[in-house]
């Protein structure tokens, strides 16, 4: 076996723990492990440094990269590389050709920083708004000024123009007067009475450029509405790529952060063709927020055909253009004005993203208050949007943008990131993208290029050493929930008319950062939140997805590769398309349940009202309820069952919809099933240890515990249809529940009792072997302690790397099961090495780990290689002024997007403290 396979195995062994033939893990693949966003900071890459870095990202445990070009480096412009110029395209190349030797893959966004845009924007393409302007006019006279834009950043591009003019009187009477504006903006028009208030619409531009824009890649925005400037727009990548994906998996797009873009050059045709009626004469309703029943119709009508057009004219073609190479497409539809759902299911790999910090229950677990975002904290529901989406429609993978902004920069831990990461997959997601990876050359000194959103996942933070720990769990988590497919018994329509329908502003945006606003205070999201506590697993569908989706065997599913459902949920709202009722009734006809909870009260839109609000109710009619006591009302529709009751629990209990009660415990969990049986992911995020029999609603013949912190696995213990669980707080398990039995699977471990610790207060050698500014002096300890607590040297206040505790104990029986080494506090994390053997890394709470095979009889030697956070180091350069930040555009920021500063930082706690315990246990027979 040569050098090359022997590193393989030993890889795949670090990965997967306990090895056999019957190894209940599933293959391992790039996709499995968590791939990273690859910042090139003005595209300064060549093939060394090129070639290094990703070698370095594949040993750390990295399966991916996502090349995403930005802003550059002061001092380094004659290293810039135009993007998408030949030589640009030569370094892709390379960049695919070595990732394919180290069996890495590529993805690449479709511009630079974001949202995409670029030189090839011209004008005309260029994200577009509606401008209006307001005269007013009384009886017998003419409007002296001419109708010409008076925004003066405006007037003179060639491609605005004057769109719709339409006169308002005091009684709300409307005469549109389009034609009656001469080109040079005389209006040949007299009211014969009253007075008037014109309204003239301009199509305008928004003039908004590519945020963080690469070289040969700023311009402006591009107008999403568009089908003709999509097109335009990826005729530049024809011409680079040619016939050829050059080896990218998938091209990425980003967030939709289009500023202020609320209208296209074709609105009103397209508005017409879609909505039914002339938007001309209800332009007042438009632009006006007052609160009457036109409003609120005028724009539902127009905030779906902003929905339609981002749709179809910009993420359908951007996959067929992706289709086109050969290649996958990935996106990120939030923040967008479209009905998210459907933007996620247009494309093969829904992205969503997590922003910020999240409050967990987990004792020990460090959130300082002053370094994490104020505002924004991820919601599970949020990314449900792109889970769901897949989950209906079949699509294997759903990424996200993970880790942005989780705290202030150099003061995130990979502890801080197992919980937040957990969180992801709880939501359905599966193929996550640390934020991030900056490419650095070679000759920038500590900390090298850094993005100023990210946590550092870059070989010169202090705790790379560590990394393999977090991604090998990553990539066990990822590897089963990348399996089979989603298990969710339960479709929630996302009720997105009674978002459209509010007379206040003019588009809706559904971002990521304002939830509370849009999503929070809805009854859908109550349902969801409600649901998800009592054990029961749910996707959201849209208006679309109902449309195709079909009833077999009792059961509704939206497309022929997606999952299927036993229970369709339609929320408290005001607004169902009569539409959507058809197809709603046409499911139950065919077999399905359905669980109203209320009668639709409205149809949305103003177009012929009243006869779709009768259909709306004669389709209704055709219910014929009976009750069944307080709140519950029943029918028999067809094959299928219609429930309409407020409490949509009692309507679930009545439909014998099984929900997962181990959630009573506070545990979350998230399903998958697979051909002969079930995969169950169980997170611990309360604050208590969980040591009991939890009912699950799939045993099969055998159940199999899975731990994918060290891929041990064992058959659990069965009792009445529960599964013996033992989880502190913080960790996180799988079940594998089979109808098949291998019997060569050994029984899981459980924890019977623990001994009398062993406390390790004797004294330790620490030693510093890398890291800087400079490595501070060994030292003899009589207790560990953390090396900042000893201010009188300075190099221990400013050091950042790796700081080395050792110790000997001398054990005199060894009739333990086990041996669990436990850390009481850990600044941040560990490598523990016993008598010269690897026991593994201590990189989460609980701080603990097993060594017992590790330990003889008599005298042991036991080191623990501890690594601090990069805070301490960026505080000594920030307070010795050494330069190390010097960028373009955006130069760097605080988490408050202030200008960053170190200096008075207090010094960030470093190494080991509290007691070291030695713990027997011995496992139950």
């Amino acid at each position: 076996m040569n050098i090359q396979s022997i590193i393989k195995l030993s890889v795949f062994c670090l990965a997967f723990g306990n090895l056999s033939a019957q190894n209940p893990w599933p293959e391992m693949t790039n996709t499995a492990k968590p791939w990273t966003r690859w910042w090139w900071m003005g595209n300064a890459v060549d093939e060394k440094g090129l070639d290094k870095q990703l070698t370095t990202l594949s040993n750390a445990g990295f399966g991916g990269v996502e090349v995403v070009p930005i802003y550059g480096a002061k001092g380094f412009e004659n290293r810039y590389i135009s993007y998408l110029s030949p030589e640009w395209m030569k370094m892709l190349q390379f960049t695919v050709n070595k990732a394919k030797s180290l069996q890495m893959g590529v993805d690449m966004a479709v511009g630079t920083g974001w949202p995409i845009g670029g030189p090839q924007v011209n004008e005309e393409d260029a994200a577009t708004k509606m401008i209006v302007q307001k005269y007013a006019l009384l009886s017998g006279e003419k409007l002296a000024e001419k109708i010409f834009l008076k925004d003066e950043k405006l007037k003179n591009l060639q491609t605005v123009k004057l769109d719709i003019v339409t006169a308002y009187n005091e009684k709300n009477e409307a005469v549109v007067l389009t034609d009656k504006v001469t080109n040079d903006g005389v209006l040949n028009w007299k009211p014969d009475s009253g007075k008037w208030t014109i309204y003239a619409v301009f199509t305008g531009k928004t003039l908004q450029k590519v945020k963080r824009a690469a070289p040969g890649g700023e311009g402006f925005t591009l107008n999403h509405f568009s089908g003709a400037a999509t097109v335009d727009y990826f005729k530049t990548f024809d011409k680079a790529f040619g016939n050829s994906n050059y080896g990218v998996r998938s091209f990425f797009n980003d967030s939709y952060e289009v500023y202020n873009a609320d209208w296209t050059p074709d609105f009103k045709n397209e508005f017409l063709k879609r909505r039914g009626y002339d938007i001309s004469p209800y332009i007042k309703y438009l632009i006006n927020d007052e609160e009457n029943r036109t409003t609120r119709r005028v724009k539902s009508d127009y905030r779906e055909t902003l929905s339609e057009l981002i749709l179809y004219n910009f993420t359908d073609q951007f996959t067929s253009w992706a289709h086109s190479k050969n290649s996958k497409n990935t996106n990120q539809a939030h923040g967008s004005p479209g009905n998210l759902l459907d933007l996620y299911a247009a494309v093969d790999i829904p992205e969503s993203e997590t922003f910020g910090s999240t409050v967990f229950d987990i004792p020990g677990l460090r959130r300082d208050s002053l370094d994490v975002q104020k505002a924004d904290h991820p919601d599970i529901n949020m990314l449900k949007f792109a889970s769901s989406a897949a989950n209906a429609k079949g699509k294997q993978l759903i990424s996200n943008e993970t880790f942005t902004w989780l705290t202030e920069h150099f003061k995130t831990s990979w502890s801080q990131a197992k919980p937040e990461v957990e969180q992801v997959f709880l939501s359905g997601i599966n193929h996550v993208f640390y934020h991030g990876t900056t490419y650095t050359p070679a000759d920038v000194p500590f900390p090298g290029w850094l993005f100023y959103a990210s946590v550092n996942f870059v070989p010169e933070n202090s705790l790379w050493p560590h990394i393999s720990g977090l991604n090998s769990f990553v990539m066990r988590s990822q590897s089963i929930l990348q399996s089979g497919k989603s298990d969710n018994e339960l479709l929630i329509y996302w009720p997105v008319y009674d978002s459209w329908a509010s007379a206040k502003g003019k588009d809706v945006a559904f971002k990521v950062h304002n939830v509370e606003k849009w999503l929070q205070p809805t009854p859908f999201y109550e349902d969801l939140t409600k649901l998800d506590k009592m054990g029961y697993s749910f996707d959201m569908t849209s208006d679309k997805m109902i449309g195709e989706a079909k009833s077999y065997n009792n059961k509704i599913q939206i497309a022929k590769e997606g999952s299927s459902y036993q229970v369709l949920i339609v929320p408290e709202l005001t607004y169902l398309p009569e539409t959507t009722l058809n197809n709603i009734l046409e499911l139950a006809r065919n077999g399905a349940s359905v669980i109203f909870q209320n009668e639709p009260k409205d149809i949305p839109g103003y177009f012929e009202v009243e006869k779709r609000r009768n259909l709306l109710k004669s389709l209704w009619s055709q219910i014929l309820f009976n009750n069944r006591g307080e709140n519950l009302k029943t029918a028999e529709f067809g094959k299928g069952k219609i429930i309409l009751s407020s409490d949509v629990s009692k309507a679930l209990e009545y439909l014998k919809i099984e929900r997962e009660k181990l959630t009573e415990t506070g545990l979350k969990f998230v399903r998958r099933q697979f051909e002969g049986g079930k995969y169950y992911y169980i997170v611990n995020h309360t604050s208590k240890e969980i040591n009991q029999f939890l009912p699950i609603n799939y045993t099969g013949k055998q159940t199999i515990i899975m731990n994918p912190e060290n891929g041990d696995f064992g058959m659990a213990q069965i009792q009445n249809n529960s599964a013996r669980i033992q989880l502190k707080s913080g960790q996180s398990l799988i079940l594998k529940s089979s109808k098949t039995i291998d019997s060569s699977v050994q029984k899981w471990n459980y924890t019977e009792k623990t001994g009398t610790p062993i406390i390790l207060d004797q004294p330790w050698q620490l030693t510093f072997k890398e890291g800087g500014p400079e490595l501070p002096k060994s030292r003899q300890l009589k207790k560990p302690q953390p090396w900042t607590s000893f201010s009188e040297d300075p190099a221990t206040q400013s050091f950042s790397g790796t700081g080395v505790y050792t110790t000997s104990l001398d054990l005199r029986k060894k009739n333990a099961d086990d041996y669990v080494l436990k850390l009481d506090k850990l600044y941040e994390s560990a490598k523990v090495i016993v008598n010269g053997q690897d026991a593994g890394i201590v990189w989460s709470i609980p701080f603990e780990i097993s060594i017992g095979k590790y330990l003889k009889k008599g005298t042991n030697t036991i080191q623990i290689e501890v690594c601090n956070l990069m805070a301490n180091r960026i505080r000594y350069m920030d307070q010795k002024k050494i330069q190390w930040r010097n960028y373009h555009e955006i130069n760097f920021v605080n988490i408050d997007y202030k200008s960053f500063d170190a200096s008075g930082w207090k010094v960030q706690p470093s190494g080991l403290d509290g007691q070291i315990q030695l713990i027997p246990i011995i496992y139950s027979k």
